[in-house]
């Protein structure tokens, strides 16, 4: 089979099914992991796919990959920003936490706090930490998403509106590598996390690096509107520009392989 064969293959069986990983693909073409390793490189560097340790994903600026498959990708780095996020929340404090696997993760990592009051519009977020009988779990009101759990609507931003916490948790589907746009599929999402993010005396945003360079079509703000970013690999270097001009910290939380 010639390579450029195999590879348009590659590319319509990642398209079908959003994500899929490298052994699945070794399989499928009979051929060695290092073969479909060095087949991935090629299709992102030309912008094909977009290369995740282990596999490979179709993205479109328009629609997000599936709930399932997010939960899967970059795990590893999502576990260790989620542990580094919950070492710098004291007990006592008072959160807001949106919608996204990466912020789900958070909540798990927070389980061995006391004391917390957490407001959220992500009914995965609420299911997780309700089972803390020393946790106060406040549900926004709205339209549920049913994909994913997500509440949202003009009921949410009059909701979250209501409050002004400590910490606002927010996760980001694609940040823009040159202007530090933080960019999201949909608008209503992104309308709530902006009330979070106005509403929150300190904003962590919560974003492993496949994260740069992503492209969706909404846009969020601005990497600039943080505090902190808390990330496992090192920015670009025009987001690193910006993050010193705004005294934006960066907190480093390499993924263990």
């Amino acid at each position: 089979m010639r390579q450029l064969s195999r590879q348009d293959k590659i590319v319509a069986l990642v398209k079908e099914k959003g994500y899929i990983s490298i052994e699945e693909l070794a399989s499928h073409f009979a051929v060695t992991p290092q073969t479909i390793r060095r087949d991935i490189n090629d299709l992102a560097k030309a912008g094909q796919l977009r290369r995740h340790h282990g596999g490979a994903s179709y993205e479109s600026s328009t629609t997000n990959v599936a709930y399932a498959t997010r939960q899967i990708l970059q795990h590893e780095a999502k576990e260790q920003i989620a542990k580094r996020i919950a070492a710098e929340i004291p007990n006592h404090a008072s959160l807001f936490i949106n919608i996204g696997t990466t912020t789900e993760t958070v909540a798990r990592a927070l389980l061995n706090h006391q004391g917390l009051q957490v407001i959220t519009n992500n009914l995965n977020v609420a299911t997780i930490l309700s089972s803390k009988e020393d946790f106060n779990v406040i549900i926004a009101g709205g339209t549920v998403r049913s994909r994913d759990g997500g509440v949202m609507g003009e009921a949410t931003i009059d909701f979250i509106n209501q409050f002004r916490v400590d910490f606002g948790i927010v996760g980001i589907s694609g940040i823009d590598p040159l202007d530090g746009s933080l960019l999201d599929y949909d608008y209503q999402e992104v309308r709530v996390a902006q009330s979070i993010i106005s509403n929150s005396r300190n904003v962590f945003l919560a974003a492993d690096s496949a994260k740069f360079g992503r492209n969706a079509v909404v846009r969020l703000g601005n990497i600039t509107q943080v505090d902190r970013l808390f990330t496992d690999a090192q920015p670009p270097k025009a987001i690193l520009k910006l993050m010193k001009e705004h005294k934006v910290r960066l907190e480093l939380c390499p993924a263990k392989h």
